[in-house]
C-alpha cells in the first residue's frame, strides 16, 4: 500500500472492502513515517504501543460489524504542545523534555473516540512560539517540499508529516496564523475555526484568549472530517462554545453560485507578484463559478501586527511562569536558594524566542505600562473585531493571502525576530478576531515551484460556508 497517497476516503474504502485492515494500516505507517523522519525532523514521539493498540480496537469493532467511527483506522499525527496520556509531550522544550501527561487533551479523546489512530507527536517551535518551525529545542523542521527551506511555524511538524505523508491527518495549534502559514509554505489544507469551537482543554497554553486546534490534510473533505470528529462544547473549557456543529462533509459540494467574496484591500499592499498572482488566480476560478468579487476594507489591520504582540507576550508571560522547576519539569539543580532556581531553571532550559517573549510581555504588564500598552492593545483588538463584522454584513466570506512570501531558506530571518515577525502579518487579524479561516493551496512559484495558499475567512461558527467555498476552488481547479 502507499501510505503516503492516502486520504480518509482511501483508509474508509481499503477498510471497507479489506485490502487491509486497520493494525496491517498502522504497522506500515509507523514504518514508513520511522523511515521518512530523518529527512524531515518532522516526529519527536513515535508512538507504536498506542497507534497499533487503537488500530485493533478499530479491526474489533469492523468484525463485530460496529461503526469504528468517520476517522477509523486514520493515521493521524498530533502537534507536540496538545497532552498525551502516557505519552511523551515536550512543547519542543528542554524544560520538558520528558514530561509524560496522566491525561488526553479533549480533541486527542474525541480523535481516538472517531476511530483515529495517532502515530506520534509533532515538532514545533517551542511552546508554540515562532514562524518557522526553528525555534524548537530538539531541531528545526525542514519542509518536504523543498529541503533547504522552513515549513513554516509554529506547526510545522504537523503540516511536514502531511505533505510527506507519514500522516494522513494532524491536528496542529494556531495562535497567530501558526496552522494556515504553515499548510501554504508546504503546500496541505490547514484550518483554523472558530475561537470557542474545538475544546482547548489540554492544550498547553501559549496565548489563552488566542489560541485555536484544528486540522491538516490533503484535501478540504479530510479537514472537514476532523474538524467534525473534535469540535463541539466542553465542560472543561469555559471558553468553548455550546453552538451547534454542522455536518461540514454533507455540504461540501452545495454550489457556491452567487456568494459574495470580499477583497481586502489592506491584505494586497506590499504584496509579492508570484504570491500576489496566484491568489488573483484563485479569485478568477471564483468568478469562474459565479461568486461576486467585491472590494472591502478593514481599516485596522495596519495596527494588527503590534496588537497582537502585545497581547500575545503578555498572556505568555502569564502562561508560562509556571515552568519554574517546582514540578514536572527540567530543574537547574545547582541553585542555592528558592529564587536562583527558578531563575537558573527558566535561564537554562526556555529557549531565546521563549525568553524573547516573556520579557516582552512583562514589560506590557508591568506597573506604570499596563494602560499603555496591554489596555490599550485590547481596545484595538475590538476595533479589528468590528472591522471583520462590518465586512460580513455586506460579503459572505474574504480571500487574501495567507503570508506575503513562499517557505524561505532554513536560517533566513533568525537573526531578524521583527522580520519573522512580518511573515504573519496577513494571518494573525484572523485570530484576534476570532473567526474561522483556513489556507487551500492555489499553485505553485513560477520561479522556484514553492507552494503558496489562498486563505478564506467567514464569520463566526460558519465553518460549513468556508468548507463549502475551499471544496468549490479545489474541484474547479482540479478540473482545469
Amino acid at each position: 500500500m502507499n501510505v503516503a497517497a492516502l486520504t480518509i476516503a482511501d483508509v474508509q474504502s481499503g477498510l471497507r472492502n479489506k485490502t487491509f485492515s486497520a493494525v496491517e494500516l498502522a504497522t506500515e505507517a509507523l514504518r514508513f513515517a520511522e523511515a521518512e523522519n530523518p529527512k524531515t525532523n518532522a516526529y519527536l514521539t513515535i508512538a507504536n504501543e498506542r497507534a497499533l493498540v487503537a488500530a485493533a480496537k478499530v479491526d474489533a469493532k469492523l468484525a463485530a460489524g460496529d461503526d469504528p467511527g468517520p476517522l477509523a483506522g486514520v493515521p493521524v499525527a498530533v502537534k507536540d504542545v496538545i497532552v498525551t496520556k502516557n505519552l511523551r509531550t515536550t512543547c519542543a522544550s528542554r524544560l520538558l523534555e520528558n514530561y509524560i501527561p496522566p491525561y488526553d487533551a479533549t480533541a486527542i479523546e474525541r480523535l481516538e473516540a472517531a476511530g483515529g489512530v495517532i502515530l506520534g507527536k509533532a515538532n514545533c517551535d517551542e511552546f508554540a512560539m515562532g514562524g518557522s518551525n526553528e525555534n524548537s529545542a530538539f531541531g528545526p523542521v525542514r519542509n518536504p517540499v523543498a529541503l533547504d527551506r522552513v515549513p513554516g511555524g509554529s506547526s510545522g511538524g504537523s503540516a511536514a508529516v502531511v505533505a510527506q505523508g507519514t500522516a494522513v491527518v494532524s491536528l496542529g495549534s494556531d495562535t497567530g496564523g501558526s496552522i494556515r502559514q504553515p499548510a501554504s509554505f508546504c503546500g496541505v489544507v490547514g484550518v483554523t475555526p472558530t475561537y470557542g469551537r474545538v475544546s482547548r482543554y489540554g492544550l498547553v497554553a501559549f496565548a489563552s484568549s488566542l489560541d485555536h486546534i484544528g486540522p491538516f490534510g490533503k484535501n478540504v473533505a479530510d479537514c472537514a472530517t476532523v474538524l467534525k470528529a473534535i469540535a463541539g462544547h466542553d465542560p472543561m473549557d469555559s471558553t468553548s462554545a455550546h453552538a451547534p456543529v454542522a455536518d461540514y462533509a454533507a455540504t461540501l459540494n452545495a454550489p457556491v453560485k452567487g456568494m459574495k467574496i470580499g477583497l481586502p484591500a489592506e491584505y494586497f499592499k506590499d504584496l509579492s507578484s508570484e504570491t500576489g498572482d496566484l491568489i488573483m488566480k484563485a479569485v478568477d476560478v471564483y468568478k469562474k463559478l459565479g461568486c461576486e468579487i467585491v472590494d472591502v476594507s478593514l481599516p485596522h489591520t495596519e495596527y494588527a501586527l503590534a496588537t497582537y504582540y502585545i497581547i500575545c507576550t503578555a498572556e505568555a508571560s502569564s502562561n508560562l511562569a509556571r515552568y519554574d522547576g517546582v514540578r514536572y519539569t527540567a530543574r537547574n539543580t545547582d541553585a542555592n536558594s528558592l529564587t536562583s532556581m527558578y531563575r537558573d531553571t527558566r535561564g537554562d532550559f526556555f529557549g531565546a524566542e521563549c525568553k524573547r517573549r516573556i520579557m516582552l510581555g512583562t514589560y506590557v504588564l508591568s506597573h506604570g505600562y499596563y494602560d499603555a500598552y496591554y489596555l490599550k492593545a485590547q481596545k484595538v483588538r475590538n476595533l479589528i473585531t468590528q472591522d471583520f463584522a462590518q465586512a460580513f454584513e455586506t460579503v459572505d466570506a474574504l480571500i487574501a493571502p495567507v503570508s506575503p512570501f513562499p517557505a524561505f531558506k532554513l536560517g533566513e530571518k533568525m537573526a531578524d525576530p521583527l522580520a519573522m515577525y512580518l511573515a504573519d502579518i496577513y494571518s494573525i487579524a484572523g485570530d484576534l478576531a476570532g473567526v474561522p479561516c483556513m489556507s487551500v493551496p492555489c499553485g505553485k512559484t513560477a520561479s522556484e515551484g514553492l507552494p503558496v495558499g489562498a486563505q478564506l475567512l467567514c464569520n463566526h461558527f460558519e465553518e460549513a460556508k468556508m468548507f463549502q467555498l475551499a471544496q468549490a476552488y479545489e474541484t474547479e481547479s482540479a478540473a482545469s
